[in-house]
């Protein structure tokens, strides 16, 4: 007779800790504080009597109602509607005809063009507008030799003057991406509507431009997305004359004024990131439904250029003018204002040329410490920033954690902060959270704002390079017993290299002419190119902000020549 053995069970075996796991919480916590760091004081001051930093506080809508109540704030609101509406309506025709003829057509100096019409994208809004200041402003170069001519000027200081010089920042923007559904576009259709008998710009009209039907609604929403939240052009062009954007609406009452009322800076704020998320989330669902319009084959072909016959000359004609006019005229002028004591066509500037603009820059402390902290954040920050948004692209796409939609939606939101907006939340989280506020003003603090700010622009450089990698090689890794991490380290990240080195290099070229974010945290010895430029202009110094500009084109060239030469970097692509 047997008798049944009973076994003691087994202890359960204690979890082991999965560096893997903990890696991907962190990415989803960063993310998460890095957008809700600035946007939780803004919300609750929005709800305050009060500044946050006073005792007693208590709720009300009354700052509400008095934004909503209030004439001016309405029409500061459709004036911004309108200006944003006309910039992008400008820069899109502009846009889209400027790619569909370097790209598609046989006019000559193609590549000459594609390269000088995307000076505007590397150039900071603040630069090319003080550069249309001195050229078209009214005592600018160009206008007193047009005024000498007698021929009629133009007014710059007007609602029309902010809308062309603002479609001029935005044109590279609609020009990149037509570019690019262009290069993806199958050119058999615009062959064939020319053996079917269609002249060229009939082709292009049919055929050519319902196809950049995503490209044009996704660039278009994104200047909108953009112009909605612009500084420097309106408050440049339009606060002497009295012309005001949310904008300049929330520098001038947060900022500048005597009074400043937080309750009705939050409100104004907050509304603006609720418009700005509508429009987000418009371009995602109109964007979503691209996979109409493609047509990409899987037999290559290589497209074959459109005749233009004798208008080629013409259009080549007006593509020069438009470069010279609008972009190289008004940043050469910028140069040779930073190299003479004063400016005007009357004078030989070979007879006045000076270096002592350069020497008041790097011979006063707080000018020169600007460019080098610039420069800092520019190398640093963006360094730390990219690495990070890289890890967070492949903990969103690259694992099966269960927080990657988070990380996904997280990583994007930021598009819907303004940079005014998110340097005031930082401002005040660093006031009321205790322990931190003596990072306030400091470039630590700058450095962690513009990483929140250009989260999106990291995390969307990454993504597409992350997902054209087959999955088979991270089961290859995970067969050969490899950890997520190890895969990342030693497969992943190798491939992804080129796309990391795309994206720092594009980080810094943002982060060394952002200017918006830094406004409410920068003081003394924490100033950066774009804040002196600005408080160089309110003192009226038109020489010294000549220089600080070059100085930033050219260090951006730098980086962007750097890049090419040593790095192989490809920006466009």
């Amino acid at each position: 007779m047997t008798s049944a053995v009973q076994e003691t069970p087994r202890p359960l075996a204690p979890k082991i800790f999965r560096w893997d796991t903990a890696l991907q919480w962190a990415v989803v916590i960063i993310t998460f504080v890095l957008v809700i760091f600035p946007a939780w004081p803004i919300v609750y001051q929005s709800f305050m009597d009060k500044p946050l930093y006073e005792k007693d506080t208590a709720f009300t809508f009354g700052n509400y109602t008095h934004i909503l109540s209030d004439p001016h704030f309405w029409h500061v609101l459709i004036y911004t509607l309108a200006f944003a509406v006309m910039s992008t309506i400008i820069a899109g025709f502009i846009g889209i005809a400027l790619a569909i003829f370097i790209n598609r057509t046989n006019m000559p100096l193609r590549e000459f063009f594609s390269n000088l019409v995307t000076i505007p994208y590397y150039v900071s809004p603040l630069v090319l507008a003080f550069a249309w200041i001195e050229m078209y402003g009214p005592q600018g170069f160009g206008t007193i030799v047009i005024r000498a001519l007698r021929i009629p000027t133009w007014q710059l200081y007007s609602f029309w003057g902010i809308v062309v010089v603002a479609a001029m920042y935005y044109v590279p923007y609609t020009f990149l991406y037509a570019s690019s559904s262009l290069a993806l576009a199958d050119a058999q259709l615009e062959s064939a509507a020319r053996i079917g008998g269609a002249s060229p710009f009939r082709t292009i009209l049919t055929i050519t431009v319902p196809l950049l039907r995503p490209a044009i609604i996704y660039s278009a929403l994104l200047t909108l997305v953009s112009a909605l939240e612009l500084l420097s052009i309106p408050l440049l062009l339009g606060n002497s004359v009295g012309i005001e954007t949310l904008s300049t609406y929330l520098y001038t009452i947060g900022m500048v004024g005597v009074n400043k009322d937080q309750g009705a800076v939050a409100a104004v704020a907050l509304l603006v990131v609720i418009l700005v998320t509508g429009m987000v989330y418009l371009q995602g669902k109109l964007t979503s439904m691209e996979r109409r319009f493609v047509t990409v084959g899987g037999k290559a072909t290589r497209p074959k250029l459109l005749d233009l016959g004798g208008w080629k000359g013409v259009v080549a004609f007006f593509i020069g003018l438009y470069v010279l006019l609008g972009i190289i005229l008004p940043l050469a002028c910028v140069v040779l204002d930073s190299f003479v004591s004063f400016l005007s066509p009357f004078m030989n500037p070979l007879k006045i040329l000076t270096l002592n603009n350069y020497r008041g820059i790097f011979d006063t402390p707080a000018y020169r410490e600007a460019v080098v902290n610039s420069i800092n954040i520019s190398i640093f920050a963006a360094a730390i920033g990219i690495l990070f948004m890289a890890i967070a692209a492949l903990t969103a796409y690259r694992s099966s954690f269960k927080g990657r939609e988070a990380v996904k939606y997280m990583a994007l939101y930021p598009r819907a902060f303004p940079g005014i907006i998110v340097s005031i939340g930082f401002l005040w989280a660093f006031v009321l959270l205790p322990g931190i506020g003596s990072l306030r003003n400091t470039i630590i603090a700058i450095s962690i704002a513009f990483i929140m700010r250009y989260l999106p622009l990291g995390f969307s450089a990454i993504s597409p390079a992350v997902l054209q990698v087959s999955d088979e090689l991270d089961r290859a890794g995970r067969v050969a017993g490899a950890t997520w991490m190890q895969t990342i380290r030693h497969i992943l990240l190798p491939i992804l290299r080129p796309a990391i080195l795309s994206g720092y290099i594009l980080l810094a070229i943002s982060f060394l002419k952002e200017y918006s974010t830094a406004l409410f945290l920068v003081s003394k010895g924490s100033n950066v190119i774009g804040t002196t430029m600005l408080e160089l202009w309110k003192q009226g110094g038109a020489e010294p902000v000549a220089a600080l500009s070059t100085i930033q084109m050219a260090i951006t060239a730098a980086l962007i020549i750097a890049s090419r030469k040593l790095l192989g970097v490809k920006l466009h692509e």
